[in-house]
């Protein structure tokens, strides 16, 4: 084969011969069919069957020839003949196919090309065809649409055959105005690339069929004048008009375009790095190095100058050459070795294996360039080993790849900050690209690093180690992760692959980056934990269900909004026996409290530690730890903060727990507790819902409440102490929901809170073997409890009615202007039935009959020092702070054993109380709850009886 021609030049000053035009087309043909050879070489049968056929199907709409549709649709491509070889395919593929030459009809399609990697040195078996489909101009809209439905047909096709093909239908004069598709379908993200998919298509595209480009024949030095040339080549007759297609030239490639094209590259390099790689450099080189001329320039210049050595003018040659050029040019040495490896490792021919699989002319071509870099056989059979590469090496390499595109990231984003409204991407795909690199390689506490995106085909190995600290002598909890140990003394000279705080860690990394298949074996040595390879084992089966493997991509519609939980999976006790003090000793605890959040008569919380492993809507996946302190309520408190900040989408939530002990209903609890409490906040898909939640726990309870969209949680140490947060003031009306096994051992406490209602004062009481019991709720959810000794319903209830009703009228009256209504009372009897606790409305409080006797009034006064004090109205009788101080009390006491007959200590009740608006040196209430009233005439009413006893 020649190399070389004899140059030939173009003076479109001195005029033009049309002979030596005829020869530079000729010479372009010959180059074209020199890469379609070497494009069928490398393609295999199936590509082959598609590619051969590709042309006929659009030159003869046949009903025997795939992506038939109907008689309608545009067919004839300019100047196409199908040969015997493409005649002979046609009928194998149907018998039933002849082939009739239908004269002089116009045809509809101009030319037919192939665009990407065939024919060149980065192709492979797993790359796509795009082909470029070129319809005369002016075909109706119709007869546009019908060319595309076929053109979706024949994809389909292609695909029953194991092919990926992408036909882009469009007409030159689109192009030239901008308005073609092709730019818009896959390659660019949206953001127009122009004059850099055009400068692709004149160094790498196949003319497979029709018009010649008329770029070919107009030196790379005049493309500045390329109209005036073209119109000197086609108003002079040089050439005819029909024979070629214009695209227009690539004079350069304008700012704009650039940082689209690279971050729409960045975007496709996260998940395939090499391609992407050499891409992004080029887009740098052009928007850094604007002296040298295009690579479609210099692709035209050889070839006018007589070159037609399908080795030099393979795109991917030209591609490193201009790279290495401008890379050592600026001392770049350690990006030119990672440009290096990414062309080695996109061509994917292994040179140091016999029998390799590859056309002879990629490898000879290959080996001719890495003889030129210096590599040696070991540098070769380093990358060739790819498959055996371990985690080690690929971190390595992947902190290469991170650097790299992260550096683009960088470049590109300033320049389109620089060119403002000009950049050809908008901001927002500017901030989806940046987020998907963020989800990929950023580090950030608690996320699995990923260390192989796209670099190796697996990490699998044969045999893990996973041994704890104390293993080794050491103190702490943390997990050491070996390979092959045949001996557990190994261990200590070989080299640890990874260390972790928690085993759950290790396990969930080692899944995430496929360390672990099904055939690896596993290896645990315990030391003071409680771990097994069973265990081991099921939390691998259940991260197998959780966490698809590989991880497919996050969708761009999710990287244009806000990230969010998509699922959480829980992982209980791992590693730990949460009875190992009985266990050890061959006890287990007996009990009817199967509650695992308050286990048998001691409540043991039986939940030690939680390992929450969260996959969010950017397809990251993080792992928290949570070991010390209240770890379950930690835990749902993390969980509650994420679903608040989106609640219309409810993470799904999974729960695990080895099946030792009591694992599987350890696990059955926590899962039912977190379905309730996100139920009861956030069902109909908004929220947070006004409530407070209890929660009882390892002998305490937990009083959940959102402040906005924040969660917090009140830990309480006794029932008093939660009584008492209960009938603190609420801003609205906050119901108090118990979770299903709280509060078993006060059953009336838990109807109360599940009969409360807004808008009203509910009065519940219980009369019962001589005790009696209240409970008010008020009309913002405040809960005030008493118990007293008492034989008489009456008696119990009418002080407490009486008192209401006095609060509620003087409300009334002064919200006689308000249309709002004001909460009235209720009355419900907390009684058994069926052998269950339920609250029965009972009378209205105005039909029961008053009881008469003393009226005892309390006027609250706030002091200078902000102290509340009280004077006190017995009948007509006052008593105020300032006559008697702090024997105020006494003197009220005193005064009402005065007044009985009878020497028998019996209670006193306060029938009226008014409280100041500032209770609160810091806040004014306007109005004051119903709860308020009744804490301090408890307290009154305690001080009295105290002193009447």
């Amino acid at each position: 084969m020649t190399a070389h021609a004899k140059p030939i030049v173009l003076d479109f000053e001195d005029g033009i011969d049309r002979k030596t035009l005829q020869c530079l087309r000729d010479r372009f043909l010959k180059v074209n069919r020199q890469r379609w050879q070497r494009a069928c070489s490398a393609l295999t049968y199936r590509q082959k069957i598609v590619l051969e056929l590709l042309p006929l199907v659009f030159h003869r709409n046949h009903p025997a020839l795939p992506g038939y549709l109907d008689g309608n649709c545009p067919e004839g491509v300019n100047g196409y003949t199908p040969d015997a070889g493409v005649l002979d395919a046609a009928r194998r593929y149907a018998r039933s196919f002849h082939y009739r030459d239908k004269g002089s009809r116009k045809p509809d399609l101009d030319s037919l090309f192939l665009m990407g990697s065939p024919g060149t040195l980065g192709h492979s078996v797993t790359s796509d065809l795009d082909v470029w489909l070129c319809h005369r101009e002016g075909l109706s809209t119709q007869g546009v649409q019908s060319l595309e439905r076929k053109a979706e047909k024949l994809s389909e096709w292609a695909a029953s055959l194991g092919v990926e093909l992408h036909v882009f239908v469009f007409s030159a004069a689109d192009w030239r105005a901008g308005r073609q598709k092709v730019a818009l379908v896959g390659e660019n993200c949206g953001s127009a690339q122009h004059f850099l998919l055009l400068d692709e298509f004149y160094r790498a595209s196949i003319h497979l069929a029709g018009q010649c480009p008329l770029w070919w024949l107009i030196p790379a030095e005049s493309e500045r004048d390329y109209d005036r040339c073209r119109r000197q080549l086609v108003e002079c007759r040089f050439i005819k008009a029909d024979d070629y297609i214009d695209f227009g030239p690539v004079p350069g490639i304008p700012p704009q375009e650039l940082p689209g094209a690279g971050l729409w590259q960045l975007y496709k390099g996260i998940d395939a790095p090499w391609k992407a790689i050499l891409k992004l450099l080029l887009i740098e080189c052009y928007a850094t190095d604007q002296d040298r001329p295009l690579l479609s320039a210099s692709f035209k210049q050889a070839v006018h100058r007589g070159e037609v050595c399908p080795d030099a003018l393979d795109p991917y040659v030209l591609l490193y050459q201009r790279l290495e050029q401008w890379l050592l040019a600026g001392k770049a040495v350690d990006r030119l070795g990672l440009v290096r490896r990414s062309l080695y490792l996109k061509a994917g021919l292994p040179l140091t294996r016999a029998g390799m699989a590859g056309a002879p002319w990629r490898v000879d071509l290959l080996r001719c360039l890495v003889t030129t870099w210096g590599w040696t056989e070991s540098d070769l059979a380093l990358l060739d080993d790819r498959q055996r590469w371990r985690a080690e090496e690929v971190s390595a390499l992947r902190r290469s790849v991170v650097a790299e595109l992260t550096h683009s990231y960088r470049f590109l984003s300033a320049m389109a900050r620089n060119q403002g409204a000009l950049a050809s991407i908008s901001a927002s795909d500017i901030n989806v690209l940046g987020r998907k690199l963020y989800a990929t390689f950023q580090r950030k506490a608690g996320k699995v690093e990923l260390i192989n995106p796209g670099l190796v085909a697996s990490l699998a190995e044969e045999n893990l180690s996973f041994h704890h600290q104390s293993e080794q002598g050491s103190s702490g909890e943390g997990w050491l992760l070996y390979r092959d140990l045949e001996d557990p003394s190994d261990a200590f000279w070989q080299a640890v692959i990874r260390r972790a705080g928690n085993l759950a860690e290790l396990l969930v990394w080692c899944y995430c980056n496929g360390l672990l298949s099904r055939s690896t074996r596993l290896n645990v040595r315990a030391g003071q934990s409680a771990a097994s390879v069973g265990e081991l084992k099921e939390i691998l089966d259940v991260l197998a269900g959780f966490l698809p493997q590989p991880m497919p991509a996050a969708s761009r519609r999710a990287l244009s909004r806000p990230v969010r939980p998509l699922r959480n999976l829980l992982l209980l006790n791992v590693a730990v026996d949460p009875q190992a003090h009985l266990t050890d000793r061959g006890l287990h605890k007996l009990s009817n409290r199967n509650d695992s959040l308050g286990f048998s008569g001691a409540r043991d919380n039986l939940v030690l530690t939680i390992d929450q492993v969260t996959l969010n809507s950017w397809h990251e996946v993080s792992l928290q730890h949570y070991a010390a302190g209240d770890t379950l309520i930690q835990c749902l408190k993390n969980v509650l903060a994420q679903v608040a900040v989106n609640p219309e989408a409810l993470p799904e939530i999974r729960v695990a727990a080895s099946s030792r002990g009591h694992g599987q209903a350890i696990a059955r609890r926590v899962n039912e507790l977190f379905s309730d409490v996100l139920r009861q906040f956030f069902a109909g898909g908004s929220g947070p819902h006004p409530l407070r939640y209890i929660i009882e726990m390892d002998q305490r309870y937990f009083l959940l409440q959102f402040r906005g969209r924040e969660p917090g949680f009140l830990a309480l140490e006794s029932r008093a102490a939660l009584m008492n947060a209960l009938s603190q003031p609420q801003d609205r009306f906050l119901p108090v929901v118990p979770d299903r096994y709280s509060l078993q051992d006060a059953p009336l406490l838990k109807v109360v809170c599940e009969a409360s209602e807004a808008g009203n004062i509910q009065v519940f009481w219980q009369l019962q073997g001589g005790l009696g019991q209240l409970w008010v709720v008020d009309e913002y959810g405040s809960l005030w409890h008493r118990q007293m000794r008492v034989q008489q319903r009456r008696h119990l209830l009418s002080p407490l009615l009486r008192f209401l009703e006095n609060v509620v009228e003087r409300r009334q009256l002064r919200q006689a202007d308000n249309l709002d209504p004001v909460a009235g009372i209720r009355c419900y009897e907390v009684v058994r039935r069926d052998g269950r606790w339920q609250a029965e409305a009972r009378a209205e409080p105005g039909a029961s009959p008053r009881i008469s006797g003393l009226e005892v009034h309390a006027v609250g006064v706030q002091q200078g020092d902000s102290t509340l004090r009280f004077d006190l109205y017995c009948n007509d009788q006052e008593f105020t702070v300032q006559e008697y101080g702090d024997r105020l009390i006494p003197a009220v006491a005193h005064y009402i054993r005065s007044l009985r007959e009878s020497r028998e200590p019996y209670p006193v009740y306060l029938t009226d109380l008014h409280l100041p608006h500032d209770l609160d040196a810091h806040l004014y209430q306007r109005d004051i709850q119903t709860s308020q009233y009744l804490f301090y005439r408890g307290r009154l009413e305690d001080a009295l009886n105290r002193h009447l006893a």
